[in-house]
């Protein structure tokens, strides 16, 4: 398994805090997929305006978190170092649950179409076994 701790997912995209939103990586293979997760916790920037009675994580937010997922598999190929990964699309996109304070949510995009510049992913978010978040997400590498 290759494993990624925070510094080293910064050293493959350029996120920051409070933008960056993958906490570790369990495991990933270059060009093919990514594993990561997001430990939710109250203090997040979001939750004071989402909502503050019932605390919710943006489901935008999680698609950009598989995004993040997805980016370090597409930049993590000797190819693509030092480059940058855009949304070039959102397809077939389903929230089917919450994502709450207390949450870890484990985070996986697979490569299902790679050709030049472009690609897609096959994205899932999940809490205790339960799928919340599924897309399609299409992206584009550049500088």
């Amino acid at each position: 398994m290759n494993r990624l701790d925070i510094k080293q997912i910064q050293e493959i995209i350029p996120h920051r805090h409070p933008f960056l939103l993958v906490d570790y990586i369990e495991d990933y293979e270059p060009g093919q997929y990514a594993v990561g997760y997001k430990c939710v916790t109250y203090r997040e920037d979001f939750f004071k305006g989402h909502f503050p009675q019932e605390p919710v994580m943006p489901g935008v937010l999680t698609v950009e978190a598989l995004a993040q997922v997805g980016a370090v598999a597409i930049l993590s190929q000797e190819d693509n170092k030092g480059k940058v990964a855009y949304f070039g699309g959102i397809q077939k996109c389903k929230f089917r649950g919450k994502i709450v304070p207390g949450d870890k949510v484990r985070l996986e995009t697979k490569i299902i179409k790679q050709k030049g510049p472009v690609g897609i992913g096959e994205a899932t978010a999940s809490v205790d076994g339960k799928v919340v978040v599924s897309a399609e997400l299409t992206f584009m590498v550049g500088k």
